[in-house]
């Protein structure tokens, strides 16, 4: 026993320090791809120098990493196909187990015992009835259900790319936040949890939260790339609204990310499919439709003399993408990064639990700022601090990681919200 115990609690810090730095790198590296310049790069007036706006493509490369999910499959398919069987039949013995077939008196199995998948307390994997084999939602065609969450998928990350066009990255992950509140909500909508009022509490909070990051934005604006500070009221007025309106895209990109999960959340509750497997389909089709979007407003809007240049010209796009350098070897790093995420961040949930896994995502948003900080892509501001510090003690409250403050807030166990556990994508 402590030989198998041993090495998995070994790679733990592993899982957690790969997920928190490609988790990290995602935005960043998304960020980056904004701050490039792709169009008049010498002209001397940084007015007239465009950059790197493709939202849908970076959403496209966000679902060419999900797909890379399929070459795990494929390795562990191939690892137990041939590896796995090599070494269980080089070192099988002329020992034969005793059969312990039931007598004719009746008397139960032994093996049967030791191989029940139901746990002592009856919550093991028998217990949820919907989980037995042959009963599962995605046999045959019925994979194509996935193609639901990743058109909210979709929906979500392009929303939220955009979004970060107007907002500094930790703003951006900060305000990724709201998520818990929409979660929240459509949970209880649809999937009939129960929310205790402590949590009600902590998703008001975590509006709260929201709220100040995006006022501390407003307040004090940053520079949208890497040129000199906008000098008159104007520039000013008009960075405040770009960051506004960027906060609004990013926290309403939630209500797609949370429609997202509790999607996945019926589905996964109902098959047995891997979660791997689940991003991997939705990384299929996810690139299919999205790959199909673009064709569709590239001819509609991108063709015309408003959209020319714009997030709909998919040729100008893809000329950015492959002429300039940075750009490209950013998204390669960007899809390999979020590959890794995604696996990562399953093995993590399989290994620890999903409440550890959203108090990882709360130290990226931590990192990510410090790491903004120090690039000089944002500046401090002491009212984002206060709002983060909310959205990490109502996050943490919510989940239960902290106790109530006050005696008639607190429960004798918080029930998992969800309990097959979101599939976190980027």
């Amino acid at each position: 026993m402590a030989s198998t115990i041993i090495p998995a609690r070994a790679i733990i810090p592993f899982l957690v320090a790969m997920m928190l730095l490609t988790g990290v790198c995602n935005t960043l590296l998304t960020k980056y791809q904004d701050n490039e310049c792709v169009r008049n790069c010498d002209d001397p007036d940084p007015k007239k120098r465009a950059h790197f706006e493709q939202p849908v493509i970076q959403t496209l490369q966000m679902f060419v990493g999900e797909s890379g999910c399929w070459l795990v499959v494929g390795a562990m398919s191939l690892y137990s196909r041939y590896i796995s069987r090599k070494s269980s039949s080089s070192s099988t013995t002329s020992y034969q187990p005793l059969s312990t077939s039931a007598d004719d008196n009746g008397t139960v199995r032994d093996d049967a015992s030791i191989r029940s998948h139901t746990a002592l307390n009856g919550s093991g994997p028998s217990s949820h009835h919907h989980k037995d084999a042959g009963s599962g939602v995605l046999i045959g065609w019925r994979v194509t259900l996935l193609a639901l969450p990743a058109i909210c998928d979709i929906c979500g990350t392009t929303l939220m790319n955009a979004g970060l066009l107007l907002v500094a990255a930790s703003i951006y992950q900060m305000t990724r936040g709201a998520l818990v509140l929409f979660v929240g909500l459509f949970s209880v909508l649809f999937l009939h949890r129960k929310l205790h009022l402590f949590q009600w509490l902590s998703l008001a909070g975590v509006v709260l939260g929201v709220a100040l990051v995006g006022l501390a934005g407003a307040i004090q604006p940053d520079k949208k790339h890497v040129e000199p500070a906008a000098t008159t009221l104007a520039d000013v007025g008009a960075d405040a609204l770009r960051v506004i309106i960027g906060v609004v895209m990013i926290a309403g990109a939630q209500i797609f990310t949370a429609t997202q999960f509790v999607l996945e959340e019926w589905i996964l509750e109902r098959s047995s499919i891997e979660p791997i497997r689940v991003v991997g389909w939705e990384g299929v089709f996810g690139f299919s439709f999205t790959l199909l979007g673009m064709v569709i407003l590239h001819f509609a809007i991108g063709r015309t003399d408003a959209g020319r240049y714009g997030p709909f010209d998919m040729v100008e796009g893809w000329r950015q993408f492959w002429e300039y350098k940075p750009v490209f070897l950013s998204s390669i790093l960007i899809m390999i990064s979020i590959g890794c995420f995604n696996f990562f961040g399953i093995s993590v949930t399989r290994t620890v639990s999903a409440t550890s896994r959203s108090t990882i995502d709360t130290c990226r948003t931590l990192f990510i700022w410090i790491v903004s900080l120090g690039l000089g892509w944002e500046t401090f501001k002491w009212l984002q601090v206060a709002g983060f510090a909310l959205l990490v003690y109502f996050t943490f409250l919510f989940n239960g990681i902290v106790q109530p403050p006050f005696e008639f807030l607190k429960v004798a166990e918080v029930e998992e919200l969800l309990p097959e556990e979101p599939i976190e994508h980027n």
